[in-house]
């Protein structure tokens, strides 16, 4: 198979997780919180556990991508998925549920570095526009997925899950016919994985991105416990709109953002710009923190309009964040590994940042239940904009010391 061929493939398997991925997730706080009856805590503890063992287990599926080679990893990884999903929709019990909630992660930490370095690969000195369309494909999936949960939601949570499992379980023959075999590094460069732990500067780098992919993850937790607020029963018309905004608008200006932050900026300032901007999506909950139209608002859907405001306006800030961000992140990882064990080291990144995200959920949904019982609405949104400006602050002070670079 030509590179050209391998990219469309590779975007078109993004697209497909995507869309499988977003399909469930966005309903599943309100799932545990309003048919479960699980506290916020608990809710950020079963979503926390994808992201631990996604994330926690990337230098693993990392590692196995260089030893083993791709196409091993991904199908087994989205063969996971579906049996994760499946359980997601018929689990009650928070143990069964954090279990699920684990196997739909690790799924993800063996197939997600094998299809992000074998497009580095496939997309040569291409990367950053490749990658662009690569976060393109991703948000096609994310604004199509939303509305498809949507309607099978009407029927029952259940069915959402396994229509989720049965998308991953066509991606788990497309790519186990079409993807190549052969790992992408030779037996004897995989025995000296550990480099990889010895890289100070890269553990630094992967640190302060953990802020990205945190106040990314917000979508899925408390922008959606925030539309529930405002919403109550008509939550998932909000969280729609929400993801289709944001879909919207990657898919429509990804393209004249690469090219304006490529012709403006280095790729780490412009990963620094993500963050910033990333951590004043926020902004407007914390001056609007409990959005409630006023009596005297007689028309009922101007109202709803207006209470899902903030929530819209984070997410149009966390998308273009995230645009800023996408692009260039393989480009600064690739330049650290100096060209080798790219899915090695993409695994210690995932793995740190996934560590910190997780810590971040359980203190974010904390955060949430206290801010409640104190009356203090506007908390959980001021911690989050503090972290993506320290985050992005750390991303700076890198550059400066010219650490991100190759070894």
């Amino acid at each position: 198979m030509s590179n050209k061929n391998l990219v469309r493939l590779l975007l078109l398997n993004q697209f497909t997780i995507k869309l499988g991925f977003n399909m469930l997730m966005p309903y599943l706080a309100f799932h545990l919180t309003h048919h479960i009856g699980l506290a916020a805590w608990a809710v950020g503890l079963v979503m926390g556990a994808r992201n631990a063992s996604q994330r926690g287990m990337a230098l693993v599926g990392g590692y196995l991508v260089d030893r083993l080679g791709v196409r091993v990893t991904v199908v087994a990884g989205c063969g996971l998925r579906a049996a994760g999903f499946a359980l997601l929709g018929f689990a009650d019990g928070i143990s069964a549920l954090v279990v699920a909630s684990a196997a739909t992660g690790f799924a993800g930490a063996l197939f997600d570095p094998g299809v992000r370095s074998l497009l580095v690969v496939a997309a040569a000195d291409r990367r950053v526009r490749v990658f662009g369309w690569f976060n393109v494909a991703g948000q096609a999936g994310l604004l199509l997925g939303p509305l498809a949960g949507l309607a099978l939601s009407a029927l029952d949570f259940r069915v959402v899950a396994l229509v989720a499992a049965g998308v991953f379980v066509l991606l788990t023959v497309l790519q186990g016919v079409a993807l190549p075999s052969a790992p992408l590094e030779p037996r004897q460069e995989c025995s000296r994985w550990r480099v990889v732990l010895g890289n100070r500067s890269f553990w630094c780098f992967s640190l302060a991105m953990t802020g990205s992919y945190m106040l990314s993850f917000q979508v899925y937790l408390t922008l959606p416990l925030a539309m529930g607020r405002a919403l109550g029963a008509e939550q998932g018309l909000g969280l729609g709109e929400m993801f289709a905004l944001s879909a919207l608008l990657v898919i429509t200006l990804q393209g004249r953002v690469t090219a304006w932050a490529t012709r403006t900026m280095t790729a780490p300032r412009s990963m620094a710009a993500g963050l910033v901007v990333m951590g004043l999506a926020f902004i407007p909950l914390v001056a609007w923190p409990s959005p409630a139209p006023p009596v005297a608002v007689a028309a009922e859907e101007f109202a709803e309009h207006l209470a899902t405001a903030p929530m819209l306006a984070g997410a149009a800030l966390l998308a273009l964040g995230t645009m800023l961000i996408c692009p260039f992140e393989m480009e600064v990882i690739v330049a650290m590994s100096g060209g080798r064990l790219i899915a090695t080291h993409y695994g210690l990144y995932t793995t740190l940042s996934g560590i910190g995200v997780t810590v971040g959920n359980v203190v974010t949904g904390t955060v949430w239940d206290a801010a409640g019982r104190w009356g203090l609405a506007w908390l959980p949104w001021a911690t989050l904009v503090m972290i993506g400006c320290g985050c992005a602050l750390g991303m700076t002070l890198l550059e400066r010391r010219r650490l991100l670079a190759q070894p």
